[in-house]
């Protein structure tokens, strides 16, 4: 029952507790207490609007950012993600498998600014041994929903 909750709550956090009762088949004082519980045992992190700042502003700069680290002996990986995480331009922050270790979603203002983030405060932090930016060029899809402009490729086809 609870993860059926969470599952709706996920796709839409403005779904009421009432609605949420009705689709579950549990009474509402009961969905209000295992969603109160879930919040409070930090299965519920935060609700989250998605917001298409793509047609609202022009100065936004995406990036992925591969980083190379050498895990410190006690804490491993978790130590320097930590230090990253505090950064208000990471937007996301992952372990990964592969070559590079974390992979960072990181938001500037500039190409300028991204490059900054990365040589001022991302190369300083003991541990870093490399890093690879990939810009982002267009958003299509964020968080499970498709972003205007991304339902399908609109090129005119090429004629021989």
């Amino acid at each position: 029952m609870l993860k059926d909750i969470l599952k709706i709550l996920e796709n839409d956090a403005r779904t009421t507790t009432r609605q949420i009762a009705t689709m579950t088949g549990t009474p509402v004082g009961e969905v209000t207490r295992l969603i109160k519980q879930a919040e409070k045992d930090k299965l519920i992190l935060k609700y989250k609007t998605i917001v298409n700042w793509d047609r609202i502003e022009d100065d936004q700069v995406w990036a992925i950012i591969e980083v190379k680290v050498a895990p410190e002996p006690e804490a491993g990986f978790d130590s320097i993600a930590g230090r990253i995480a505090q950064f208000g331009q990471v937007r996301s922050l992952y372990l990964a498998s592969g070559t590079y270790d974390l992979l960072l979603v990181v938001m500037g203002k500039s190409e300028r600014q991204v490059a900054d983030f990365v040589s001022e405060n991302l190369a300083h932090i003991e541990g870093v041994q490399g890093t690879v930016t990939h810009f982002v060029l267009k958003r299509y899809k964020v968080d499970g929903e498709i972003l205007e402009g991304g339902e399908g490729v609109k090129r005119q086809p090429v004629i021989l």
